[in-house]
């Protein structure tokens, strides 16, 4: 009669994700793809030279094609992007949305406002110059 695929039974059965204070979410992946949009509409308003931004938004366009190209199927963006259950998945990048407004508050990307101390930046024995 109905022939259920794994992929759909998982969605049906799956109560809880056995991790505390972390719900299953019924709807994962469209709210997944909406964060992934938020994070890299909030990216732009980061100037396109800062490192934060480029590795930022290469990684999230990433993780967004994966969740694009998998047509629905929650076990194939769990296994491809490879950060757990997908509600974990979701918890990361709502975390990196939060990270990239701070960081866009903080204007990480302009230079220190006052000069750091000597030694400051020497750990281990290893000595750096502000220009390296």
């Amino acid at each position: 009669m109905f022939r259920f695929t794994r992929p759909l039974l998982q969605q049906v059965t799956k109560k809880t994700t056995g991790i505390v204070g972390l719900a299953v979410h019924q709807n994962p992946l469209p709210e997944l793809s909406n964060t992934y949009n938020s994070t890299l509409s909030v990216l732009a308003s980061i100037p396109p030279t800062s490192v934060y931004r480029q590795g930022v938004e290469a990684l999230t366009k990433h993780k967004l094609n994966i969740v694009q190209g998998a047509n629905g199927d929650i076990a194939s963006v769990e296994k491809q992007l490879d950060e757990g259950q997908i509600e974990e998945s979701l918890d990361i990048a709502k975390d990196e949305l939060k990270l990239a407004e701070n960081m866009l508050e903080w204007k990480a990307w302009e230079p220190l406002e006052e000069k750091p101390s000597p030694g400051q930046w020497e750990y281990f024995g290893n000595t750096s110059s502000p220009t390296s």
